[in-house]
């Protein structure tokens, strides 16, 4: 009788730390950044092409990301701009359709809170990068019977290392990425 309750114990521990694959939802989540313009103001815009994948706990302990965003999808609300940002003067969207990161490393750093190390690509350079991530809740969805989890990414990135925009007087150095997602359980 012992033995049974232990390998039921170990093998329910075993299944709640297993992990599994969430999806982002693109109608319910966003890829934004910031930038700073003529050192008096930040423009902010946002990629609505993305596809985010992560593998993780049901409490997204070790999580692992993987992140694909189409460059054509940027979005500044203002069309002039947008185009000269497709252009090879940025990002070149037409030889480097697209900015990728995967995530190597994840580290808790609170209840609610972690680190996450990995692999930025972008316009042809890849550079490690770190973000800040919180996870805002998980919950079951009523619809599916699936978890659902809001995560939250942050991150800051210097343009010119990976070549976007050249050296303008007009623009930051530093873009600000803020990555809102809502991940539905596989």
């Amino acid at each position: 009788m012992k033995k049974t309750f232990f390998t039921l114990a170990f093998m329910t521990t075993v299944v709640v730390a297993a992990q599994s694959t969430w999806k982002s939802d693109g109608a319910h989540s966003k890829v934004g950044f910031a930038i700073t313009h003529l050192m008096i103001s930040e423009v902010e815009g946002h990629f609505s092409e993305f596809d985010i994948t992560a593998t993780a706990t049901d409490t997204f302990d070790d999580a692992e990301f993987t992140v694909d965003i189409k460059t054509t999808s940027i979005d500044t609300d203002n069309d002039r701009r947008d185009d000269h940002l497709r252009s090879a003067d940025f990002f070149d969207a037409e030889k480097y359709p697209s900015i990728s990161f995967k995530s190597t490393s994840f580290k808790k750093t609170g209840d609610r809170t972690f680190v996450l190390n990995g692999d930025l690509s972008m316009h042809g350079v890849t550079k490690p990068v770190t973000l800040e991530g919180k996870v805002n809740g998980i919950i079951t969805d009523q619809r599916s019977q699936k978890l659902k989890a809001g995560v939250k990414l942050t991150g800051t990135i210097d343009r010119l290392e990976f070549g976007v925009g050249g050296d303008s007087a007009s623009l930051g150095d530093e873009v600000e990425m803020t990555i809102n997602l809502e991940m539905a359980q596989q």
